[in-house]
């Protein structure tokens, strides 16, 4: 015997009845999103490589580690996995001439793929939802996506996550601070581990994202792009607080908060939490004014966040929300292996009145005992029974058990006259 194939490492499958509930959080987002207007954007798995080195910044981590990158082996083109949404919808959006007629609100589900370490809330195959909104300048609306995130904890229940804002000003702003992190770096030269002392003069901004221990001093420390903004990007900083003020949504001014794309300008945020280790990053984004002209697009203004799923529904189970089961209204008890013709076209006519229905199929073995179908039936979590006996089918008619009420009774119906009691079935699991 071969050996059995497996998935690749970090890439899971997903499995009833997990699966359910990817599917409530998927339901909730779609929700959401339509209550702020936002419209769905599907983007391709691969884009071609340039997209990520000239969109992301070629000295970050996600370009110089961990993007799946090959060779067509067709025409020999350079190609990636994305490893996140933002590249990819700005592409789509140049290619189409997408703002031509005015700015856009955006939103994506899918998976995104990084070659790092697996842990909990981090896969090689993860998935996001995103948020873009392109071709909006003010601070309204990077108070909009910040708090759209926040409607979104609430239908789903969540708790305990906080908010971190941080303006990174704009590039003329950001140089400044850049030749003053330089300048303090350098006179603690001895101090800087070696990814530090690389990125020095490529990109010393992302020094202040270290996760080293060793050097969490000399970064507090360090010089603090909040005193190189100009007014103009502390009175967008101060709209963005205004407007938080305005809905009693706590924040943190994080001096240190940075992003590890180089396309971020003016306002960046977090929302973070304290229960998932190191990962404790839920939902990040903010501004990127100069990333639609930097992959060949027209200049315009856009701003939006990333949402990792596998760590929200982790944030979730442990604590202790309930997902909604999925559940059929009707489990179709069929005693008799002859009447399967009848009993199917009377469950399809039941599934075009909306009835959700789970039909008992045969085995080797026939049907299986009533006794067996009526234990099946109960597993599925089904309202009712639908008894197809014999009796019962001679008749014209069906019984209908109730399964989650100890006082009904059970009671018999016309299959002729389905579309006058069928829609009941459906709403007698309204919480299902």
């Amino acid at each position: 015997m071969s050996e059995s194939l497996k998935a690749v490492k970090g890439m899971n499958d997903i499995l009833p009845p997990e699966s359910a509930r990817w599917e409530w959080f998927e339901a909730t987002v779609r929700r959401v999103m339509q209550g702020y207007a936002y419209q769905n954007i599907r983007t391709p798995l691969v884009e071609p490589t340039p997209l990520f080195v000239r969109g992301l910044g070629e000295v970050t981590d996600i370009v110089e580690k961990e993007m799946y990158s090959f060779e067509d082996k067709l025409n020999g083109d350079q190609l990636t996995l994305r490893p996140e949404g933002t590249a990819g919808v700005v592409r789509a959006v140049n290619e189409h001439s997408f703002l031509y007629d005015g700015a856009k609100r955006l939103f994506y589900i899918g998976a995104m793929f990084r070659h790092e370490r697996p842990q909990k809330g981090r896969y090689r195959q993860f998935h996001q939802v995103g948020v873009e909104a392109l071709g909006f300048p003010g601070p309204d609306i990077d108070a909009e996506v910040i708090l759209m995130a926040r409607t979104l904890w609430r239908e789903l229940g969540l708790t305990d996550v906080r908010l971190e804002i941080n303006s990174l000003g704009q590039p003329a702003e950001r140089q400044a601070h850049r030749a003053a992190l330089i300048a303090y770096f350098e006179a603690h030269a001895d101090q800087l581990d070696e990814d530090a002392k690389r990125r020095l003069y490529s990109n010393p901004l992302r020094i202040l994202d270290t996760k080293n221990p060793a050097m969490q001093a000399l970064v507090e420390g360090a010089p603090k792009l909040l005193a190189h903004l100009g007014e103009a990007s502390l009175a967008h900083l101060e709209g963005v607080k205004a407007a938080l003020d305005a809905v009693g949504q706590p924040y943190t001014i994080n001096p240190r908060l940075v992003r590890g794309m180089d396309y971020y300008n003016l306002t960046v945020f977090e929302w973070v939490t304290d229960r998932l280790g190191a990962q404790g990053t839920v939902c990040a984004g903010g501004r990127y004014d100069g990333l639609i002209e930097q992959i060949g697009g027209k200049s315009a203004p856009a701003v939006g966040w990333g949402m990792g799923i596998e760590r929200v529904l982790a944030l979730l189970e442990d604590g202790g929300v309930a997902v909604p089961p999925v559940v059929p209204d009707v489990y179709a008890v069929v005693p008799d292996a002859v009447a399967a013709p009848q009993v199917i076209a009377a469950l399809e006519a039941l599934r075009a009145l909306g009835v959700r229905v789970q039909m008992h199929a045969g085995g080797k073995e026939g049907q299986g005992s009533f006794k067996s179908q009526f234990k099946k039936a109960d597993a599925s979590g089904a309202r009712h029974a639908l008894v197809f006996g014999a009796d019962e089918l001679a008749q014209g008619m069906v019984a209908v058990k109730p399964l989650r009420d100890a006082g009904a009774e059970q009671v018999l119906r016309p299959l002729a006259d389905l579309s006058a009691w069928g829609p009941d079935l459906r709403q007698a699991g309204a919480e299902a």
